[in-house]
């Protein structure tokens, strides 16, 4: 699933041209007002085929590889985070779905998918649970159908979400290989999704409450394999997590454009602060985080994009990625002195969007745990050069 090299670069191109000319102008009402206006932007992300980035060719997508994605992802962390996270989880879920969902189902699902007519969100975290097997939403069968009940929450694009991929417990007497992935319409009845409040920062994407009570779902609607939902999960949380530390690279990328432009025009005692020491360190330590970042985010998609299994490398960058985003909105804050705390300078936006990657996809603890299981059980390093 990839673009040949020239489509990708005119299509590139394209896109980067229309971010900054269509999207970038929505930064200022989105911070005004807390809201994505959806009646204008969607329209326009529609016809840039925003929504279908990672859906195949054959279900009507752009069908980007991960590495083709990454770019385009990062550039997009570039101008606003609520626009970014509209469109990042929309492509994570309806990569997911091509992954796992049956050829019934992705036919049913995926075009309308790729033109934004549907939209899938990802409903995991519990307020009652954390992510994996504690998860307490449960799904009896009951004939043809699962009868489900539970909560969840912090879930996003659940505002205008037309399905949502919910895991819980189908047979809790197996244990973790009892968990399966339900895909749940919105307006089925017993279901019910209620807002959350604001957030710090990526103002506009919007996070909302499920709850699950006697919801009726057709046995149809598993997801892949019944009692497989823990290990899906944990498949789409890799790349999901390789696309937070993309975010991670993008908001970095335009925090030191920012200071290195600031920091040459910006004069004490007669001279540009570009030219004092202090601040040139500051430039410096920012490049290399975001040099580092770039080189391990290309690696991993590089190594997904050839069908392998990423779980360390994805938690590796997500937990670098986070990291990295904060030391260098920190120095780009530094450099930019007071000014840079007032909403004059995209700075503080910045500084305020990065903050979700500490807890999207998983806080640091738990991409450190994922990293010390992994080379506990045997990982092993592979490189180009290990295929021959």
């Amino acid at each position: 699933m990839a673009l040949d090299a020239m489509a990708y670069r005119n299509f590139k191109q394209e896109m980067i041209g229309f971010i900054w000319k269509e999207l970038d102008p929505y930064e200022h009402e989105i911070e005004r007002t807390g809201e994505i206006p959806r009646d204008d932007l969607f329209p326009k992300l529609r016809r840039m085929r925003c929504f279908g980035l990672t859906v195949p060719e054959a279900y009507g997508g752009v069908g980007l590889s991960v590495s083709q994605y990454v770019p385009i992802l990062a550039e997009l962390s570039k101008i606003h985070g609520g626009i970014r996270v509209i469109v990042h989880v929309h492509n994570m879920t309806a990569k997911a779905v091509a992954a796992l969902g049956s050829e019934e189902q992705k036919r049913a699902l995926l075009p309308k998918v790729a033109t934004g007519e549907w939209s899938v969100a990802f409903g995991l975290t519990e307020p009652d649970a954390g992510t994996g097997r504690d998860l307490k939403t449960r799904a009896v069968r009951d004939g043809d159908h699962f009868v489900v009940n539970g909560r969840k929450h912090l879930i996003t694009n659940s505002e205008f979400a037309s399905h949502f991929m919910v895991f819980g417990y189908t047979d809790p007497s197996r244990g973790a290989r009892g968990i399966s992935a339900l895909m749940v319409d919105r307006g089925t009845p017993g279901f019910t999704i209620a807002d959350m409040p604001e957030t710090m920062g990526c103002r506009g994407g919007q996070h909302g409450y499920l709850t699950f009570k006697d919801c009726r779902v057709p046995v149809t609607n598993v997801l892949g394999t019944e009692g497989e939902g823990l290990l899906q999960m944990t498949a789409a949380l890799e790349t999901s997590r390789l696309f937070i530390a993309a975010t991670s690279l993008g908001t970095a990328e335009r925090a030191l454009e920012l200071s290195l432009e600031f920091a040459k025009k910006r004069s004490t005692f007669g001279k540009p602060i570009a030219e004092r020491q202090a601040v040139q360190a500051y430039l410096a330590d920012m490049a290399t985080d975001i040099y580092a970042l770039r080189t391990m985010v290309t690696d991993a998609a590089h190594k997904a994009d050839r069908g392998e299994r990423i779980p360390a490398e994805a938690s590796m960058c997500k937990l670098f990625g986070l990291e990295a985003v904060g030391r260098v909105t920190d120095r780009a804050l530094l450099v930019h002195g007071g000014v840079g705390y007032t909403r004059k300078y995209p700075i503080e936006r910045l500084y305020r969007d990065a903050r979700l990657n500490w807890v999207e996809e998983g806080t640091p603890t738990i991409q450190r745990l994922v990293i010390a299981r992994e080379f506990i059980e045997g990982y092993r390093w592979t490189s180009d050069r290990d295929l021959g």
